[in-house]
């Protein structure tokens, strides 16, 4: 296929590179001038704008950091919505069910198709083409680009309710941000009492609270205090306030994702959105007054 995409940062470049590797022609666009090189240098096209992808090919996807900037690529002033053969617009990125309806209602009026496809698995999923990829809109469309979907991950089709994939999306990193943030408190609360956090780690991956931290983040970011794992925690944060949104708007019980959704804003203040998520850890150790991973 001839595809479009927009935004080539720590998601979108290695997405883009394993699409060039499949055979897809891509014409790609990003405002910063040496990662549209680096992927010009495997065999792709360069764009001047989201409008002069949307003006060279019918397809185009975009893995973008915020709301505001899918909105404004997909419709905003020299964007998708003003190119001249773009058919479709598929959005990698979170942005929650109710900006990515909005999104679909403004494309429909130039009869553009708005495809929902947030992806997860991290950086290294991204490399490997291991992402779980959430599709929701016309069966049709998905049926179209589902062989290009399947270089990037494994593909789930949610539904064809604009924003069903958002929220599954939001439903995911719901879990993982409260996987990080409960398993720093119990590691800690180990340390604390005297524990070897590494003996914790391994007592916790072969019994029943294993989880992603534990089995993934503990193990390679955070027992080496490395803390660089390839997700922000800015990222995180507007995830978790997009699923507290969410749940807000279904009126839901949210005792656990309140109490979540207070932590990692604790995090947030503490360690700057360019952080690490798997930084979570450090003001529940300084709370604690112990370092995991190191000397108390």
């Amino acid at each position: 296929m001839d595809i479009g995409f927009i935004g080539l940062g720590n998601m979108g470049l290695p997405m883009a590179r394993r699409l060039i590797e499949a055979g897809h022609q891509l014409v790609v666009f990003d405002t910063r001038k040496e990662v549209v090189d680096k992927l010009v240098a495997r065999g792709a096209t360069a764009a001047t704008s989201p409008k002069d992808v949307a003006d060279k090919v019918e397809t185009v996807m975009a893995s973008l950091p915020s709301l505001q900037a899918s909105l404004e690529v997909a419709t905003g002033a020299n964007g998708v919505i003003e190119g001249s053969r773009v058919r479709r617009f598929i959005d990698l990125s979170t942005v929650g069910s109710a900006m990515a309806a909005k999104i679909h209602g403004l494309l429909a009026k130039r009869d553009i198709v708005q495809i929902d496809c947030p992806v997860s698995g991290g950086v290294g999923g991204a490399e490997k083409g291991t992402l779980a990829v959430m599709v929701s809109g016309p069966k049709a469309e998905f049926e179209l680009l589902k062989p290009a979907l399947d270089v990037i991950g494994k593909v789930f089709f949610i539904g064809e309710k604009p924003g069903a994939a958002q929220t599954m999306k939001l439903a995911n990193n719901f879990l993982s941000a409260t996987a990080i943030v409960a398993t720093s408190e119990a590691v800690v609360m180990g340390v604390k009492a005297g524990l070897d956090p590494a003996v914790m780690i391994d007592v916790i991956n072969a019994g029943s609270g294993m989880n992603t931290a534990s089995r993934d983040k503990f193990p390679r970011s955070v027992l080496p205090r490395t803390f660089d794992f390839g997700f922000a925690t800015g990222l995180m944060v507007k995830d978790v306030r997009l699923a507290l949104e969410e749940m807000k708007q279904l009126g839901l019980s949210m005792e656990v994702a309140d109490a979540v959704g207070r932590l990692w804003e604790t995090v947030i203040a503490a360690e700057g959105a360019g952080s690490d998520f798997t930084a979570a850890i450090k003001p529940i150790e300084k709370k604690a007054g112990v370092i995991v991973g190191g000397k108390t």
